[in-house]
């Protein structure tokens, strides 16, 4: 039995453990839909899905945010993109080139410098995830788009948006 979890599924944990109960996640767009309290953007093409998480740096335990060179602050924040295939349960991670902005409601636009991260390596099937961090002023709201190029060059798009306040 491998006990290797995916960065995504380990925030995804993470988050919805520190939130309370209550409420319904927001209606779902077309392409993506979102689940209010973990932050998550999912996108589905045939049986491949991408799912974007985004959680401000503070909130991150700190054997994760040193493992993964991330500084725990309120004012940054992480995005966190991960490309599967296959049945839930059973997916493999697919290699893709990734690039994303965010833009706060004042215009300003960011590039995220997005990095590879992989987990699991010689310990059972290998993760492959790929994050990078904003700086904000709180509070603030960002938008963020992505562009995620598939192997083979299969092109999606995300764009999705998420309030950021003090802690």
């Amino acid at each position: 039995m491998s006990h290797k979890i995916s960065l995504a599924s380990l925030l995804t944990a993470f988050v919805l453990a520190g939130c309370g109960g209550g409420g319904s996640p927001p209606p779902a767009a077309p392409s993506a839909s979102t689940a209010g309290a973990t932050q998550d953007a999912v996108s589905r093409i045939g049986d491949v899905s991408i799912r974007a998480s985004v959680v401000q740096t503070s909130s991150l335990p700190e054997q994760v945010a040193a493992q993964y060179g991330i500084a725990r602050d309120d004012r940054t924040v992480m995005l966190l993109v991960a490309v599967r295939q296959g049945p839930e349960a059973q997916e493999v991670a697919l290699p893709a080139q990734i690039t994303a902005t965010a833009t706060d409601l004042r215009g300003r636009r960011q590039t995220v410098s997005m990095r590879e991260l992989r987990t699991g390596a010689g310990s059972g099937p290998e993760l492959l995830d790929y994050i990078g961090t904003v700086d904000i002023s709180l509070p603030d709201t960002l938008r963020f788009d992505l562009t995620i190029v598939r192997e083979g060059g299969a092109t999606s798009s995300m764009q999705f948006s998420r309030d950021f306040y003090p802690r």
